[in-house]
């Protein structure tokens, strides 16, 4: 490793070693895996890995998160969380991550109390410069994001995942199926399920980046630019799995693949309507 990445190994430890007791919410993802295993590396049984499981985590990766923090024998707990009976979460507006945050550590909170600990989330530095409501909430409850304090990017993030044996390594991002839906398409455990669906569908084609983005009565594939030919092909195949999961229409973005496309309609930040 380089020499700066070194460093925030370093501090991210020495970090770690401070706080004592941690619970951290872990997805299964390639930031909360990362922080997993740097709290377990530090704390050992002092550290709790906890996974939030509600219809907006697709069964795939509620699977995987299990079986990593089986692997490396971390001290693991599912836990249920019920966003989708908040109102504020359903009605998708551009502040549902605030919502589903906000559920997510008051579920959280009394695990942390009874162990003594801080709550910890795996956003990194550069997270800090994406619309991420969800800051918000972690702010609001002292939650700790120790990967982006002591300046961790995504690329580093990798790099030290690949330098702890951790598979995550290079695994795509995969955020929550709620992110799938457009915002003011309501979110809703039968729509949870049809994107689950659906995305299931394009990965068995053979694809591992690519987003079924929820429009209502549209679905639209976002695959890499350069094997949009690919979806295509197959585009019959496609558009009856789809168009059997309720969609009415189904269509290609030839702009191709791109994380966190539903926020491309939202004003740049600081901008203020007149």
């Amino acid at each position: 490793m380089n020499p700066v990445l070194t460093r925030k190994e370093h501090e991210l430890d020495a970090l770690l070693s401070d706080l004592g007791n941690a619970v951290i919410a872990f997805s299964g993802g390639v930031d909360s895996a990362l922080l997993a295993a740097a709290a377990h590396d530090i704390l050992g049984d002092r550290a709790l890995a906890v996974t939030a499981v509600s219809p907006s985590l697709a069964a795939r990766e509620r699977h995987a998160a299990a079986e990593l923090a089986a692997s490396f024998g971390w001290n693991h707990l599912e836990i249920d969380t019920a966003e989708l009976e908040r109102p504020e979460y359903v009605r998708n507006e551009p502040d549902r991550c605030y919502w589903c945050k906000t559920e997510l550590f008051e579920v959280l909170e009394p695990v942390a109390r009874q162990r003594g600990a801080f709550m910890l989330v795996g956003t990194n530095a550069d997270d800090l410069l994406d619309h991420r409501p969800g800051l918000r909430a972690a702010r609001e409850r002292d939650v700790r994001a120790p990967l982006a304090e002591v300046g961790l990017t995504k690329e580093e993030v990798r790099e030290l995942s690949g330098a702890k044996g951790l598979p995550t390594a290079e695994k795509p991002a995969s955020p929550c199926l709620a992110s799938r839906f457009a915002y003011g398409v309501e979110v809703t455990r039968e729509g949870l399920q049809r994107i689950d669906s659906a995305e299931e569908v394009i990965r068995a084609l053979g694809f591992d980046v690519f987003r079924v983005r929820d429009h209502g009565d549209l679905a639209r594939i976002e695959v890499p630019a350069e094997r949009i030919d690919e979806v295509i092909a197959a585009k019959d195949q496609i558009a009856v799995a789809l168009k059997g999961l309720g969609f009415v229409y189904v269509a290609v973005d030839l702009g191709g693949f791109r994380s966190g496309a539903m926020n491309e309609v939202l004003p740049p930040p600081g901008f203020r309507r007149a």
